[in-house]
């Protein structure tokens, strides 16, 4: 029986780590799909980088992430309820900080992100992520490095 290799699906809008991912995909020589609005357009030429460009209506990106992704695949994304969708698809599922989606955090996650949208409502302002860290990065690569190597899914 032939076992289809997962793939690693990028929200590539706001994505900081895209070279990290090439970087790291390309030592397990992982298809890394990229996927971003035509708003945000994305030039990558690497051997195992896609890019697809979708338009720019609201949740555009994370509809097409989550109807190309089969169970096994890993989806890098800082959107919670992309995440949620790939969690309950059988996908992996970190963050560009380096926090991995489960299901034992994503409803806490998903709870906090409706509260601050509710706060937002209101009328008070919230501030928007801050940059990545050095150590930021150093986290999302160890973590990636981490669900590549692991043996039951990616």
């Amino acid at each position: 029986m032939n076992k289809i290799k997962p793939e690693i699906w990028v929200d590539a809008d706001a994505c900081p780590v895209k070279d990290v991912i090439l970087q790291e995909a390309e030592q397990k020589q992982i298809t890394v799909i990229f996927v971003s609005s035509y708003n945000h357009y994305l030039s990558l030429s690497h051997p195992l980088a896609r890019v697809i460009f979708v338009d720019a209506s609201y949740q555009s990106v994370d509809m097409y992430i989550i109807n190309g992704v089969k169970a096994g695949d890993l989806i890098i994304t800082d959107d919670y309820g992309l995440a949620c969708l790939a969690l309950g698809k059988g996908c992996l599922a970190l963050g560009t900080r380096g926090k991995g989606y489960t299901g034992d955090n994503i409803s806490f996650l998903l709870m906090n992100r409706h509260i601050s949208r509710q706060t937002a409502k209101a009328g008070k302002r919230l501030k928007g992520p801050r940059p990545l860290t050095t150590n930021e990065v150093e986290c999302f690569r160890q973590n990636l490095r981490k669900l590549l190597c692991n043996e039951e899914g990616i």
